[in-house]
């Protein structure tokens, strides 16, 4: 028999956070943000359940040119933009957009043929200090790519660094107005938590990411705090129940000692299927549908979980590791990480199965 372990990917949760997108951001076309195989959910899986969305974002050249080559119209964008000429000469031939940040790529841009009617997104840097063109720069660069007969469509666009806290946008929305004025040029500002949050950043393009995957991107909230769905629920089941007594201790380097007699349940989850090996005891696990914690250090392929409040938990047992009863959210901040990197860890070893 298979390790009981799967991930569910839920393509009418994907849906319906594309609906929330478009319910918060109703003036604006969106790029949906599918980069690092879709956030783990697959790239040709989550494509297809997001094919309304305006457009694609995402990283990688050839994962562009196969949902070109797959039949999708819409704008498809490189986040990055391109990094050497060949990968040029790709995103012309195959009509893709691409965010410019860079001088070196301006000058690449200068050899392109004048009729590649390439469409440009011109990254300006306005405090995440990564990439993109210093505000007082902008207009200059706007000019060259104005004044480059193989660029089509320019559009402005910038990244927030504390959307999702207490600083806000209105530093950076300063700084950007600055280097846009008078250009009259479409803009590109939003993330997920300015989607939600400032409705002053929607403009004409959003980039909604991690909300379409059901996860909030405030650390206060969950997504169905925000009418979010989750879209991974990761799954697995007791594959051994075990009796401990007072001063037990569980797993590599006894990192948990029993205060009393109790049971715990080993689970067919460890981090050799993306599970974080840091995540401390407590940790929430859903077992037949009631939260409880890990105990003792996560193995490669097994972790193992506090039944005190589980009796009639036994082998075969379901276990939510994350999404459908047990929120992604509160997994990844007792481990001290974002529901991200959680939803990108997944192993390719984890059967994934599709729903909706």
């Amino acid at each position: 028999m298979p390790r009981p372990i799967s991930a569910t990917i839920d393509l009418a949760a994907l849906r319906h956070n594309l609906a929330m997108v478009r319910r918060h951001a109703r003036r604006s076309r969106a790029f949906a943000v599918i980069k690092a195989n879709g956030y783990g959910h697959g790239l040709e899986r989550t494509a297809r359940a997001l094919r309304e969305a305006d457009g694609f974002a995402l990283l990688e050249v050839d994962a562009a040119v196969r949902l070109r080559e797959a039949g999708y119209r819409q704008r498809i964008l490189l986040i990055e933009g391109f990094f050497d000429a060949r990968e040029l000469a790709a995103v012309i031939e195959r009509r893709i957009a691409v965010v410019v940040h860079a001088a070196e790529q301006i000058g690449m841009l200068r050899d392109m043929p004048s009729g590649a009617d390439l469409d440009v997104l011109l990254k300006v840097n306005t405090g995440m200090n990564r990439l993109g063109f210093a505000p007082a720069r902008a207009p200059a660069v706007i000019e060259a790519l104005r004044s480059n007969r193989g660029v089509g469509q320019i559009t402005l666009m910038t990244h927030f660094a504390n959307a999702d806290d207490a600083r806000g946008v209105a530093w950076q929305m300063a700084s950007f107005e600055r280097a846009a004025q008078g250009a009259g040029l479409p803009r590109s500002l939003a993330n997920s938590a300015a989607i939600l949050r400032f409705p002053e950043t929607h403009c004409d393009w959003v980039r909604p990411g991690i909300m379409l995957y059901g996860c909030s991107p405030f650390a206060e909230n969950v997504g169905a705090g925000l009418d979010l769905r989750p879209a991974m629920t990761l799954a697995s089941e007791l594959i051994a129940v075990q009796r401990l007594e007072a001063g037990d201790t569980v797993g590599y380097g006894g990192m948990f000692t029993a205060r009393h007699d109790m049971r715990i349940g080993v689970v067919a989850c460890g981090y050799a299927d993306g599970y974080p090996r840091h995540a401390p005891n407590g940790t929430p696990v859903a077992v037949d549908g009631r939260l409880t914690g890990t105990v003792g250090r996560v193995s490669m392929d097994m972790l193992c979980v506090d039944l005190s409040g589980v009796p009639e938990a036994q082998v075969g047992s379901r276990v939510v590791i994350w999404g459908e009863g047990n929120p992604i959210e509160k997994v990844a901040a007792a481990s001290g990480t974002v529901g991200y990197e959680l939803m990108c860890a997944l192993a390719p070893r984890v059967p994934v199965v599709e729903r909706g």
